[in-house]
């Protein structure tokens, strides 16, 4: 039994409900789907809980793979989903702090690569193609020689050399885009030593039974994932949950859905009212659409839910464009100017919903945004009295709010700064509201702080920035001082 393949070991199970064969699935796949859910939540107890959630998955589904499934891909693919599924419901945040403190390392070293692609290699590889998805969980997850992967994939040695490599120069692209410099020799020893961890000991068993019951002694949030991982693959209409390309596909129209929706047909707008909050962008179906705005002023709203889901109601284009890039407006150039036009817009697709807004944009209003370096004036915050009491390591929970207009902002367990292409959070995000320019942080403080910044609102903005540059300075020892130089923009053209 232990000598047979994955996909004879399925059909033992789909045609004979084969425990033994199932079992002997599980324990041959269940460090990867683990060190999958590991590296999402960094909580060993919830990694395991969604490894049972995969292995329900594929019990339930098991009859509808088809012959030719790479169950290696299909489960890495799974468990990413799953895990997504978990993490955007329950650590949404702790996830963003890790991802923001691992970017700022940038030594090549495999020890050093690892923690800083850790967070983000699952994101990653869910924007791969299939087949090299495949071919890179076969090499680095499963440790497959490139003639096995070649004989999986229904191709030759070299074919499957060249889709390795290709896919690991994507990956490589990928970690470059957001900050992380590394070879593709590193990032292949990166992957090949640390991506796969052991489970522990007894989850091979407990996932089994669970599975093998269809879920029925699981715990009631372990059904409650599994019903929302195979709700979002019900959306991609595809048997594998390999979501960038189906949700990409379906984006362009102005509804989501798991039916097709037709161009005239009519979707809920409950949310384009004047008094657009948080809590219906939660309620909304998926979606994603911007039209011109059927508000004049005083009437203004802009929310977001964890930074994920966004709508708005008469908000100017950068405000879009805030959202589809995860960019503040002072890092917004246009060079043949701004539009003006006011819109109501709303994305709150599961997945993808930053690259959706960005096709909407382009199909809507024919924008399209890249990021480069651009010589402009900016404010450097640098430390002018170190140590002062204001600024406190963090002891807290991540937590960040601004009041600009009651003089307030709080962020408690977060960095200073913040990186474009990042979630916008921290002390520069406020003050780069406020100074309406790029605030660059060169104050050399490593780590996340406590701090809690007021001061006497002024109705003159000028008058108001001075007020918060002496709060600055007398309640956390930091200064701003004017500068002009390279910083990265996000560069906004029209399509012809």
């Amino acid at each position: 039994m232990l000598e047979l393949d994955d996909n004879a070991l399925l059909k033992e199970y789909v045609e004979h409900g084969s425990d033994e064969a199932f079992a002997a699935l599980v324990a041959r796949h269940v460090n990867k789907v683990y060190s999958i859910a590991l590296r999402h939540t960094r909580n060993p107890h919830q990694a395991e809980e969604i490894t049972q959630a995969v292995f329900v998955i594929l019990a339930r589904k098991s009859r509808q793979l088809g012959k030719k499934v790479i169950l290696a891909g299909w489960l890495c693919r799974t468990a990413r989903l799953s895990a997504v599924t978990f993490v955007r419901g329950e650590l949404r945040r702790t996830r963003r702090e890790q991802e923001a403190h691992m970017q700022n390392l940038l030594n090549e070293s495999q020890a050093e690569v690892w923690p800083q692609i850790a967070p983000l290699l699952d994101a990653a590889m869910g924007g791969l193609s299939e087949a090299d998805h495949d071919a890179v969980a076969l090499r680095f997850f499963d440790r497959k020689s490139m003639k096995e992967i070649g004989a999986a994939l229904g191709a030759s040695e070299d074919a499957a050399k060249m889709r390795v490599n290709r896919a690991l120069e994507k990956l490589r692209t990928f970690f470059t885009r957001r900050g992380i410099v590394c070879s593709t020799a590193a990032l292949a020893a990166a992957i090949s030593e640390n991506s796969v961890q052991a489970a522990p000991a007894a989850l091979a068993k407990t996932a089994t039974a669970v599975a093998i019951a269809k879920g029925a002694t699981a715990s009631i949030s372990t059904l409650t994932l599994v019903k929302g991982a195979l709700k979002i693959m019900a959306w991609t209409q595809i048997k594998t949950p390999i979501v960038v390309s189906a949700v990409v596909l379906i984006l362009v129209g102005t509804t989501i859905g798991v039916r097709k929706t037709r161009a005239d047909e009519k979707t809920d707008d409950s949310w384009r009212s004047a008094s657009l909050k948080w809590q219906q962008l939660r309620q909304a179906e998926p979606q994603v659409k911007i039209l011109p705005t059927k508000f004049q002023p005083p009437v203004h709203q802009m929310w977001t839910l964890d930074t994920i889901r966004w709508g708005g109601v008469n908000v100017s284009v950068t405000e879009i464009l805030r959202a589809a890039y995860r960019c503040g407006p002072s890092r917004v150039s246009f060079p043949a100017g701004e539009p003006q036009e006011k819109y109501d817009f709303i994305s709150t697709l599961p997945l993808l919903t930053e690259e959706a807004l960005q096709l909407e944009l382009k199909k809507v209003l024919r924008l399209t945004g890249r990021w480069e370096n651009v010589v402009t004036n900016i404010l450097v915050l640098e430390v002018r009295t170190p140590d002062a009491p204001g600024l406190k390591p963090a002891v807290n929970a991540p937590h960040d709010f601004g009041n600009l207009t009651q003089g307030h902002i709080h962020c408690f367990g977060d960095t200073l700064s913040w990186k474009p292409r990042m979630p916008p959070r921290g002390l520069t995000k406020h003050l780069e509201r406020i100074f309406e320019m790029p605030i660059v942080d060169e104050t050399g403080l490593p780590g996340s702080y406590n701090l809690d910044l007021r001061w006497n609102v002024e109705t003159d903005p000028k008058a108001n920035q001075e007020a918060v540059k002496q709060a600055l300075i007398k309640q956390l020892g930091l200064e701003l001082v004017p500068a002009r130089k390279s910083v990265e923009m996000l560069v906004v053209e029209k399509l012809q």
